[in-house]
C-alpha cells in the first residue's frame, strides 16, 4: 500500500466518524424522555443527559466511533445515572415496597422506556415531514385532541375536508412509520 492510498484510507475513516454535537442534537430530547420515564423528574433527567454527554466526551478516545455504538453507550449511561438517582432518593423506598425482590427495575421497563422515547421521536419527525395542511390537522387532532368540527372551525374549512385530509395524513404516516418502526424493533431486539 503506498502513502497516498494510506492517506485516502485515513480520510475515509475520519469522514465516517460521528460528530458528537450532531449526536447531541439528534438524541438529547429522546434521552431526556427516556431518563424521565425512569426518574419522573424533568430537571434531573436533563442533568443526567448532560452528564452522559460529558462522560461520552471524556471517553471518546476509547469508544468505537459509530453512531450505533455511541447511541448504545449513551442509553446505557443515562439508564445507569438514572438508576443512581433512584437509589439515592426517597423514590427507592416506594419502589422497594412495590418490588417484592427489592432490586433495580427489570430490563423490560427499561427497554419499554427506550422504545417509547424512540417511537415518539419518530412519530413527531414523521408528522413534521407531512405537507403543511396535513401536519396542521394532525397536530390539532392527534396531539391537541381536538374534534373534527373544532379543527374545521379553527381552520375555516369543511368537516369533510378535515376528515379526508386526516385520513390521507394517516396513510402517509403509516407508510413512513412502518419501515422505521420495523427497523427500530430489530434494533431493540438486539439490545
Amino acid at each position: 500500500m503506498d502513502i497516498s492510498s494510506a492517506f485516502l484510507r485515513v480520510e475515509e475513516v475520519e469522514s465516517q466518524e460521528v460528530d458528537i454535537k450532531s449526536l447531541f442534537d439528534t438524541l438529547y430530547d429522546r434521552l431526556v424522555y427516556f431518563s424521565y420515564q425512569i426518574i419522573r423528574n424533568q430537571e434531573q433527567a436533563e442533568d443526567i443527559v448532560q452528564e452522559a454527554f460529558v462522560k461520552l466526551w471524556g471517553n471518546k478516545e476509547t469508544l468505537v466511533n459509530s453512531e450505533q455504538s455511541l447511541k448504545s453507550y449513551l442509553y446505557n449511561t443515562v439508564k445507569n445515572l438514572s438508576l443512581n438517582v433512584i437509589r439515592h432518593s426517597k423514590v427507592v423506598d416506594r419502589y422497594m415496597q412495590l418490588n417484592l425482590r427489592g432490586d433495580e427495575p427489570m430490563d423490560a421497563p427499561i427497554v419499554e422506556a427506550i422504545m417509547s422515547a424512540e417511537v415518539l421521536s419518530q412519530i413527531h419527525k414523521a408528522v413534521a415531514d407531512l405537507p403543511q395542511q396535513y401536519k396542521t390537522i394532525s397536530l390539532l387532532s392527534f396531539f391537541e385532541g381536538k374534534k373534527n368540527q373544532e379543527i374545521a372551525d379553527e381552520l375555516g374549512i369543511s368537516v369533510n375536508t378535515i376528515k379526508k385530509q386526516k385520513q390521507k395524513a394517516i396513510q402517509m404516516l403509516r407508510l413512513k412509520l412502518t419501515s422505521l418502526l420495523s427497523l427500530m424493533l430489530a434494533l431493540f431486539l438486539s439490545l
